[in-house]
């Protein structure tokens, strides 16, 4: 028992030494939100919204925010735990990212569920908003900046996210069917642009 508490405080350690930095919180909210990219996500919640009649908004927010805190703490703990390296992780990402790119360029379905009720938990949570990337954005921050500082980042994403979510259908009116469309092939091509940096930055480490 005694164990499992040093385990846990090795891990809250960083939050009772808070220090919170303004400059740290914006630049880790810049990284987090166009790694998340929601805004170029906006193509894929509204043709998964038309697929399952209704999204989960709260639940999907609340998942992926549970996801990405989790994993600032044991990231790299987990990864080693079960023989994965950092760089493996991100190439892995890079793969998820690549495809949701050629969907949205191409047009076509790579994703599929045989019989969707609801979207919260998969794809919405993860991978789109939780991802391999914004999951490897997280190890990488770690490094750098204070714990509280990138926790305080995440939530600002999220709730941000819960916004998109939430007014998918008001955005749908708004930007109309072609409107749509062209921003779903601009942030196609962004989206691929981030998949062959992230590809390309980290094979090199498993190697």
């Amino acid at each position: 028992m005694i164990k499992v508490y040093l385990y846990l405080l090795k891990f809250l350690k960083p939050l009772f030494t808070m220090t919170f930095d303004l400059k740290e919180i914006l630049t880790a909210s810049m990284v987090l939100f166009a790694v998340i990219d929601i805004i170029g996500s906006i193509p894929i919640i509204i043709d998964l919204r038309k697929k399952v009649g209704h999204i989960q908004s709260e639940k999907a927010s609340i998942v992926a925010a549970i996801l990405m805190i989790l994993f600032l703490f044991v990231g790299k703990e987990i990864l080693g735990l079960i023989g994965i390296d950092v760089n493996s992780f991100a190439v892995a990402g890079a793969f998820i990212i690549f495809f949701l790119a050629i969907e949205m360029i191409l047009g076509i379905q790579l994703y599929k569920d045989d019989a969707p009720e609801t979207a919260a938990v998969v794809p919405l949570a993860f991978p789109l908003i939780a991802g391999a990337g914004t999951m490897t954005s997280i190890l990488s921050l770690r490094a750098e900046y204070h714990t509280i500082n990138i926790i305080i980042a995440i939530l600002i994403n999220i709730i941000f996210v819960y916004i998109v979510l939430k007014s998918s259908g008001r955005i749908e009116k708004f930007l109309g069917k072609q409107g749509i469309n062209v921003i779903r092939k601009i942030f196609g091509v962004i989206l691929l642009a981030i998949a062959v940096k992230l590809f390309a930055t980290n094979i090199k480490g498993l190697f």
